[in-house]
């Protein structure tokens, strides 16, 4: 598989449109676009490293989650169907998911003894071992990201990310909205 090359946000907008802004923008507006840029940028880079932390592990980070909830779940496994709400993805999707999980040895599903239309999804030895292994690289990843910032500042962080989320699911009839207010404190 060819690795894909990460999307890339400029930081800024050209010289000419940010001069143009400079001039119609308060200074209030400027500091929000300069917040928003800053967001985008760091979101598009995080979303990029951590795709590629964890295509490393499971060949694509949609695997790797599978693997994990599987792995998280201990023994009793997970129906197809609990799969599909967790990655809010198509029966069709995780399917095709759980067929390639299966084809190298990390996932195997059965039909449920109970009721024979669900299949109960079990991560094997070899699929254990992966996620254990991309549980204990992405830690050390997070690790380091996170290490200038203090527990206060990521709770400061996290907090702010949400108020923010929250005014752009309120602003746009967002289809996280329904999310967004349930995380509300």
């Amino acid at each position: 598989m060819v690795p894909r090359s990460p999307h890339r946000l400029p930081p800024e907008p050209p010289p000419p449109v940010l001069q143009a802004l400079r001039k119609r923008l308060s200074g209030r507006d400027l500091d929000a676009l300069g917040a928003l840029l800053a967001l985008r940028t760091a979101a598009q880079q995080a979303e990029n490293a951590v795709t590629e932390w964890l295509a490393g592990s499971a060949a694509s980070p949609a695997r790797l989650q599978i693997l994990v909830l599987l792995w998280a779940s201990g023994s009793g496994g997970v129906p197809h169907k609990a799969i599909v709400a967790a990655l809010g993805v198509t029966r069709a999707t995780v399917s095709g998911l759980m067929a390639a999980l299966a084809r190298d040895g990390l996932v195997k599903s059965a039909v449920d003894r109970n009721d024979r239309r669900n299949l109960i999804a079990n991560v094997t030895s070899k699929g254990q071992a992966v996620a254990e292994r991309a549980v204990e690289a992405n830690t050390r990843r997070l690790r380091a990201v996170f290490a200038p910032l203090s527990r206060d500042e990521l709770t400061t962080v996290t907090a702010l990310l949400r108020r923010i989320r929250q005014s752009f699911a309120a602003s746009g009839g967002n289809h996280d909205e329904q999310e967004a207010k349930a995380e509300a404190p």
